[in-house]
């Protein structure tokens, strides 16, 4: 018996639509990529697969959403190979190394090196004045003592934290959203996001790689950075403080949104991995198709888990490149089998009703 590596949920209307046409390129609307670190390794043979052949395929635009590592995986799409381009994010990722005790600065200047061999001067205005892959980044503006380094940093994260533990919307005590979108986007599906404040600016050459490492700059981790240009002044962070693994309304996209994740639940916000009864299921995206690693997949990998932040400290260096690499590679059956099961209509019979 066929092992099944992957795991396929859909809300309800997006069931019933695979269930009548199975899935076309040109029937997902909005792909979304979550923050989550190394975590997405394992979904690079998806991302090359959709990035490649899936989406070779469609005749309109797609909209992509991503916070953290999210947005940089889609960073690769409306690049002249986008194949070549997550090829290349992955291994200069997986590669990565440190001094023993590396500080924020040595940190975000890795990050910094990162992005422009990712991401040349000369391919942004490539990107954006293409039209079939529309970027969209969150990126959280910090207010208050989140704004700040150090110890008040610290002072605004916990203080903010014990605010979501009541009530997720007293984020925006200490937070605003804010889209960084592809300029020819008119931000529809964003329109009714008013939980916390949200606000919008256009990606221009200029703004570009400031908003893709604002959105990767982890606090306490990484150097936030200020005063994007083209967006209101003040200090930008992560967005996966505010949508780590999203919580939105995606009633207003145009089509299926589709989410190659990695873990098998979704996390609304960064303050929310401790908050077990806090998850966003089926029944509130039902137009998503949610696809994940199956457990059997997950036992498969070295170590019984997917890479995570913590391989940086408990791994040698030798011993991590192995096993993120070993990742990358079995990540590859995922996409494999998807590609079979869509091609074969045999994703109507393995998609589950996400409730």
């Amino acid at each position: 018996m066929t092992t099944d590596w992957l795991t396929l949920k859909a809300g309800r209307d997006a069931w019933r639509q695979v269930q009548e046409q199975g899935l076309k390129a040109d029937d997902i609307g909005l792909l979304l990529g979550a923050s989550g670190g190394p975590k997405w390794f394992v979904l690079q043979g998806l991302d090359k697969y959709l990035f490649g052949e899936f989406f070779s395929q469609r005749t309109r635009p797609l909209d992509m959403l991503g916070t953290s590592a999210g947005a940089w995986r889609f960073a690769s799409l409306g690049q002249a190979d986008p194949v070549a381009a997550s090829d290349l994010f992955c291994r200069l990722y997986r590669t990565q190394t440190y001094s023993a005790k590396p500080d924020v600065r040595e940190i975000t200047d890795e990050a910094i090196k990162l992005l422009h061999e990712y991401i040349p001067d000369e391919v942004v205005p490539q990107i954006l004045q293409q039209d079939m892959f529309r970027h969209h980044w969150i990126v959280t503006r910090c207010r208050g003592l989140t704004a700040h380094n150090g110890k008040r940093q610290m002072a605004g994260l916990l203080g903010s934290a014990a605010a979501n533990a009541v009530n997720r919307r007293f984020l925006g005590k200490f937070y605003d959203r804010v889209i960084f979108h592809h300029p020819q986007s008119e931000v529809r599906f964003a329109q009714g996001w008013h939980d916390i404040p949200t606000s919008f600016a256009p990606l221009r050459d200029d703004n570009f790689k400031s908003a893709l490492l604002a959105t990767g700059s982890i606090p306490m981790v990484l150097e936030g950075v200020r005063d994007i240009p083209g967006a209101p002044p003040g200090m930008y962070r992560d967005g996966g403080i505010t949508d780590y693994h999203f919580d939105l309304d995606f009633s207003q996209v145009d089509g299926l949104v589709l989410y190659p994740h990695f873990y098998h639940q979704v996390v609304p916000g960064w303050f929310d991995k401790s908050l077990k009864w806090r998850r966003t299921k089926g029944e509130q995206w039902p137009n998503v198709i949610f696809m994940s690693p199956s457990p059997e997949f997950i036992a498969s990998l070295p170590y019984g888990k997917i890479p995570d932040r913590t391989d940086f400290a408990k791994l040698s260096v030798e011993d991590r490149f192995k096993y993120w690499q070993q990742a990358v590679d079995q990540g590859q059956r995922m996409a494999d089998q998807l590609r079979e099961w869509i091609t074969s209509g045999e994703i109507k019979r393995k998609i589950q009703l996400w409730t």
